[in-house]
């Protein structure tokens, strides 16, 4: 491994040269195809539920859609706290590859339960895609500071943040690209799985050893009380917990937002299908174009200043978005195909909207990631990273429960659901910013409205 301490010219200070650089490239492109995987099988999934639901089971497709997100969703809560421990007792490089190894089981039990045409074998393969990444979790980000010196861990983060957003939309795309192949669309899902499984697996024997922390760790197996453990170790530092519960904020938002583009676009926008891929599309690589943006902007340093300016964003685009009311979309008794409603320039304004939501979003979410990494205890890094999953998991369900009451009550709609959202943002901005002031004191340096301040001796 090369000296965390030698200089480096400004090429290879560029966030973009880690992707050629081995304490960072097979992590990376681990963690893409293992965020493309899970997203390929997930959404193939619901797409078959939708559409051929009556082929399996007798159940509401819009019932088993739902419980398929929830089987996902469900390991977060359970195991987070177990994969955190086993993450700071162990060679995180090898759990990694463990890991990988993991999901290539998987893929294979998911290849028979296509086979066999059972949904319920399906739905616990898909618990287990939950499981995996849960697992999985904890490494990606408790590994950074471990290869990464302080001025890269940024732009690391970028990229990580940048590749997952890229990986879910080209995940999410594929899974419904392939799931509506005739006659042969789940051959195709389990061979497109399988192979992306194993690439995954041999970019993992690529990363470079990073020594556990705490080797002679017992693993707690109650896991009520080490959940609870876990969330103690981030307490204990106040910015940290801060940060964690703004990134599960963050979470929350982007989810909300997500989850509503396929009605949004057929009541709202008046849009069909394509319309729907364009919205996840832009929100998506405006994500990741933010999580880049923030390595030029922190000029290789971790930079607090950056978060008020995305969460402002986050709050002004989202509220312009929910104030949009395309005039073409009152009366309309069939979907506009994508090319006639982009002649529309309040379908422009809704892509610009959303575009410059990704991009705050991404600027406001990287510099959080970075300082939990930095400022939180080495010895039990694995298991503050993986209170976050437990907490971001715990709003992102919170944020589904908000919107399904506010949708299903008098007068509640989707732009209403975004305005009040929005108007949160704001708020759980400042409740934020007011116990960690570091946060605007930096933005008011970074505005040249105070003077910066000498490092202490």
């Amino acid at each position: 491994m090369p000296d965390m301490n030698t200089p480096q010219n400004n090429k290879e200070h560029s966030q973009f040269a880690l992707l050629a650089n081995r304490r960072f490239g097979p992590l990376f492109v681990t963690q893409f195809f293992g965020a493309f995987n899970d997203n390929l099988f997930k959404n193939a999934l619901v797409v078959l539920l939708a559409f051929q639901a009556g082929k399996w089971t007798t159940l509401p497709a819009e019932l088993l859609t739902n419980v398929a997100a929830g089987l996902f969703m469900l390991p977060f809560f359970l195991f987070s706290a177990t994969a955190g421990q086993l993450a700071d007792k162990l060679d995180k490089a090898r759990l990694a590859r463990y890991t990988k190894l993991l999901e290539i089981v998987i893929v294979l039990l998911a290849c028979a339960g296509f086979a066999l045409e059972s949904l319920p074998f399906l739905l616990v393969v898909l618990f287990l895609m939950g499981l995996q990444s849960t697992l999985f979790g904890p490494v990606k980000y408790a590994i950074l500071p471990q290869h990464l010196r302080p001025d890269e861990l940024v732009g690391g983060n970028a990229l990580v943040e940048a590749g997952t957003y890229v990986a879910i939309l080209l995940g999410t795309l594929s899974g419904g690209v392939l799931a509506g192949i005739p006659d042969s669309g789940t051959v195709w899902i389990s061979a497109v799985a399988l192979a992306v499984a194993v690439t995954g697996y041999l970019a993992s024997r690529g990363i470079p050893a990073a020594p556990a922390p705490e080797p002679e760790l017992e693993v707690n197996a109650n896991i009520l009380t080490e959940t609870w453990r876990c969330i103690c170790f981030a307490r204990e530092n106040r910015s940290v917990f801060l940060s964690i519960l703004g990134i599960s904020w963050f979470w929350l938002y982007g989810s909300v937002f997500l989850a509503q583009f396929p009605v949004y676009t057929k009541v709202v926008l008046g849009g069909d299908t394509g319309m729907v891929t364009l919205l996840l599309a832009v929100f998506s690589i405006g994500i990741g174009g933010g999580s880049l943006l923030c390595e030029k902007l922190s000029r290789h340093k971790l930079e607090l200043g950056l978060v008020p300016f995305g969460a402002l964003g986050m709050t002004l685009f989202g509220f312009d978005l929910a104030s949009v009311t395309p005039a073409h979309a009152a009366g309309l008794t069939a979907p506009l195909p994508l090319m006639t409603l982009l002649n529309a320039p309040a379908i422009w304004r809704v892509l610009v909207d959303l575009a410059l939501l990704g991009v705050c979003g991404g600027v406001y979410c990287v510099p959080l990631y970075a300082l939990v990494q930095q400022r939180s205890n080495p010895n039990f890094r694995a298991r503050v990273i993986a209170a976050n999953n437990i907490l971001n998991a715990l709003f992102m369900v919170a944020g589904a429960i908000f919107a399904a009451f506010l949708l299903t009550t008098d007068g509640g709609n989707i732009p209403l659901l975004f305005m009040l959202v929005a108007i949160a943002n704001a708020l759980v901005a400042i409740y934020i910013f007011t116990l960690v002031p570091e946060f605007l004191l930096r933005a008011l340096v970074k505005l040249g409205l105070r003077a910066e301040q000498p490092p202490a001796p």
